[in-house]
């Protein structure tokens, strides 16, 4: 009929909706602004470590002290772990594991503007419950000497004045390489050696105030390398003089206090 009335279908538009557009662009800019956030923002080390330390120890299980039980907890969720189910040795031994490598880094950090030169000839080195500070013999001694070197002196100085407010024995061990001894004052490398680690001793008894009930020596000449003698790198690191830090945790009997049998 050519009266009829027809009604077109109006065009439907192609591709994503026109909404898309306006939340694409509102994505983007909070992008944008979550980067900037991010670049301008710094990271507190110590913070982030609490943070992971509390989820670490969040379900009540002792992670600190290494053992081979099963895991045992007396709660859920806590804050620490149950300290009653850890012996009181292994806390202790922790506890001192714990100082030793704080003194570690701050030895490191303290010595960092002192060597000028001397890095590889100082090497600080934790193991367990002890800290082993030690010191190259040519950039300590003289050949065949048992005199510190002036350049040496402030860095037995500062490593004194740290040790001085630890708690610990102080072990102050000499050794040599294998090359022998040919007049001069030491007739061995074994007096040598124990010529070596005295000196270093009575500097820091004399020098820094450290007591002397806290301090022995050893030598030990030739009879125990680092290194191999074979070659003059390997001669060199083993004549060296270490400083060593010891934390023994105490017996919960006092010495004055035990009864003989």
């Amino acid at each position: 009929m050519s009266g009829d009335v027809v009604f077109e279908k109006p065009e439907e538009d192609k591709g994503a909706p026109r909404w898309v557009v306006t939340f694409g662009d509102l994505m983007s800019l909070l992008l944008c602004f979550f980067v900037l956030l991010l670049s301008f923002s710094e990271m507190d080390r110590q913070k982030y470590k609490m943070v992971a330390g509390s989820m670490a120890k969040a379900f009540g299980i002792q992670r600190e002290v290494k053992v081979y039980d099963s895991p045992k907890g007396a709660t859920m969720v806590s804050l620490s772990f149950d300290q009653d189910l850890v012996p009181q040795h292994k806390r202790e031994e922790y506890i001192a594991l714990q100082a030793m490598e704080a003194l570690g880094e701050e030895l490191k950090k303290a010595l960092e503007g002192k060597l000028k030169g001397l890095e590889d000839k100082v090497e600080i080195e934790v193991d367990g419950n002890q800290t082993i500070i030690r010191l190259q013999g040519g950039a300590t001694f003289d050949s065949g000497r048992a005199r510190i070197k002036p350049a040496m002196v402030p860095i037995l100085d500062e490593i004194g004045r740290r040790l001085k407010t630890t708690d610990g024995d102080i072990i102050v061990a000499g050794h040599t390489d294998n090359v022998p001894i040919y007049g001069g004052r030491f007739e061995s490398n074994l007096k040598l050696s124990i010529g070596r680690a005295a000196e270093v001793a009575e500097f820091m008894i004399d020098q820094v105030g450290i007591p002397p009930e806290r301090i022995s020596t050893m030598g030990f000449g030739k009879y125990r390398p680092a290194y191999t003698n074979d070659t003059e790198d390997g001669r060199e690191k083993n004549r060296r003089v270490e400083i060593v830090l010891t934390a023994i945790p105490k017996s919960n009997v006092e010495p004055n206090k035990m009864t003989s049998p």
